[in-house]
Formats: C-alpha cells, sequence, structure tokens
C-alpha cells in the first residue's frame, strides 16, 4: 500500500479552496495521506519528506492560466532534491472560470516537469467553477469526481477526470455578478469601484 503526500500549492493555503479540495480527497482515499502547505521557508524538508511517500498530490488554483508562484518555486527546488525513487505526481487543480478546460496550460506545466524530471505523471482532476461549487447542491459532483481521481490513483490506473456546474455561461456569469457585487459591498467598495484597474487610492 502506498502513502500520498498531499501538498497545498495556492498562495492562501490556510483559507483556500484548495485547502477543502484537499480534505475531500483525504477522507476519500483509500492509502494514508499526509497534509502539507507550501511555503516559501519549507520546500527542502517537504522534498525530504518525499522519501516516506510514493505518490504526491499537488493540489492548487488556476493562477493566470498557469501554476502560483508558490508552486513553481517549489518545483524549482524539488528538480534538485528529488529522492531515490521518485513519487508518482498527480494534480487536483480548480479555477473560477466555468470551463474546466482552462487549467489545461497548467496541467501541461506539471507534466512537462514530470518529464524533465523523469517522475512518474499519474491522475489529473480539473475542477471548472471551483470558486462556487463548493457551495452549491452541485458539490456532491465534485465529491464524486475527487473519490474517483482518488481511486485511480490507489489502482495505480491514472486517468484525466474534470467536472463544473452543469449550468450555462450566461446563468454562472449572472451569478458571479451577484456574488462578487455582495462581495464588494461587504468590504465597501462599489461596482463601478472593482470594475477599474484602480487598486490604490493615490494611483
Amino acid at each position: 500500500m502506498g502513502k500520498i503526500l498531499i501538498l497545498n500549492g495556492s498562495p492562501r493555503a490556510p483559507k483556500s479552496n484548495s485547502k477543502q479540495y484537499a480534505d475531500i480527497f483525504a477522507q476519500k482515499c483509500k492509502w494514508d495521506t499526509k497534509y502539507s502547505c507550501i511555503t516559501s521557508s519549507n520546500h527542502l524538508n517537504l522534498c525530504s519528506e518525499l522519501n516516506h511517500f510514493s505518490d504526491v498530490l499537488l493540489v492548487f488554483p488556476l493562477y493566470a492560466d498557469g501554476i502560483p508562484v508558490t508552486l513553481l518555486n517549489f518545483l524549482k527546488n524539488l528538480e534538485n532534491h528529488l529522492p531515490d525513487r521518485k513519487p508518482v505526481i498527480s494534480v487536483l487543480i480548480n479555477c473560477g472560470f466555468l470551463e474546466d478546460f482552462q487549467n489545461d496550460t497548467a496541467v501541461k506545466m506539471i507534466k512537462f516537469f514530470c518529464q524533465k524530471t523523469q517522475c512518474p505523471f499519474g491522475s489529473v482532476l480539473k475542477i471548472g467553477s471551483g470558486e462556487a461549487i463548493l457551495t452549491t447542491p452541485f458539490k456532491i459532483l465534485a465529491i464524486r469526481k475527487i473519490k474517483q481521481l482518488a481511486n485511480s490513483i490507489t489502482s495505480q490506473k491514472y486517468k484525466i477526470f474534470h467536472v463544473t456546474m452543469p449550468i450555462s455561461s450566461g446563468l454562472f456569469v449572472k451569478a458571479s455578478t451577484k456574488y462578487w457585487t455582495e462581495y464588494g459591498k461587504r468590504n465597501g467598495i462599489t461596482p463601478e469601484q472593482m470594475r477599474t484597474m484602480k487598486i490604490e487610492e493615490n494611483e
């Protein structure tokens, strides 16, 4: 039986959606798992810890069509400190877009890293509407796919999975606009202010 190190690559890991997805994965996985956040100061510790795991699950959000700098910097260090027995690297990525294929470029970046370092590439789950789906009745769809992801890793039958909310893009835009308008209101920001590029008072 293998062991999986779940690494949260979100810049806001403790309060992130990625943390919620990681928790669900740990609950559904038949193997032993350990969860850790990637920080700027624990790269070498995590690299050393990989000696005790057969698999790594990278859990992170899409950032500007790619991987977050938090994860990127860790991978740079990991490349130079890989364990003798290289782990199978799988991916659980979420994005705020409705379309899960928006995650494709980021997944390719991880796949390229695996090819370059000769680490086995495992399974992938691409989640669309990742910022919202866990707060809707469609949460069950995400949980089901996470369970399938876990089963594919433990059975070593690696696959690519994807899930998003089964709604139209028009309805998604309408709902997300309402969400961000209410979010701005709670923080004293008007919709007009959110539509500008101005982020500081002295700009």
